[in-house]
């Protein structure tokens, strides 16, 4: 069963909608360990949203902290220190989509990052979105998993970026899985669509 980490460039980039992507392709578990603020309408229940299979099963956050900040400071702010020993990823049969919170390098405590968190058994796809800036965090983002010897994909989010997307994959040489266009509303449909086009690149992890 695949285990698939998905982990952004930045904020907002695009991380939930690629994870209800991949999840619904799959008909996958989902697990976002840390969730940062907006509890009631929180990640996990987007995801519930946008998927129709009735295979999923969306697994409880390790951390839900109330502020939607970096996840030391929110757990500050809750009197938590969050403990990376007590992320325990869920026990399923199924495949599983795991989401990160913000980059790689969004600090959980005094010492430990998302980074810390990515098993070497899970496939990681970064979600890579243009803005000034985009480059060097997209290959800042691939070269640090690359050294970690992960194995890394790439899923382009909002409109096409020809200088900036040719010259992340010449650099870095990874595997691109595809591109979510920039539109107006995402729902179930949508999602659904989607999860068709990625199926048959997301087999191939």
């Amino acid at each position: 069963m695949k285990r698939i980490f998905v982990t952004g460039i930045s904020t907002d980039v695009g991380k939930t909608i690629a994870s209800a992507i991949i999840t619904e392709a799959l008909e996958a578990d989902y697990w976002k360990p840390v969730q940062a603020g907006d509890l009631e309408h929180s990640d996990s229940h987007k995801i519930k949203e946008l998927i129709s299979n009735k295979k999923t099963v969306v697994h409880q956050n390790s951390y839900a902290l109330k502020t939607p900040m970096s996840p030391h400071a929110a757990a500050e702010i809750d009197n938590l220190i969050i403990d990376i020993a007590q992320i325990i990823e869920p026990q399923t049969t199924n495949h599983l989509v795991i989401e990160g919170a913000g980059g790689l390098m969004v600090p959980l405590n005094e010492e430990d990052t998302i980074l810390d968190i990515i098993k070497k058994n899970y496939q990681v796809i970064v979600v890579s979105r243009h803005y000034l800036g985009s480059i060097n965090h997209s290959l800042l983002t691939i070269e640090s998993l690359k050294q970690k010897g992960f194995n890394v994909a790439v899923i382009f989010s909002g409109n096409e970026h020809p200088s900036t997307e040719g010259i992340i994959i010449r650099k870095t040489g990874v595997k691109v899985l595809g591109r979510i266009e920039e539109e107006t509303n995402f729902d179930k449909h949508l999602i659904k669509q989607y999860a068709a086009k990625f199926y048959p690149m997301l087999k191939t992890l």
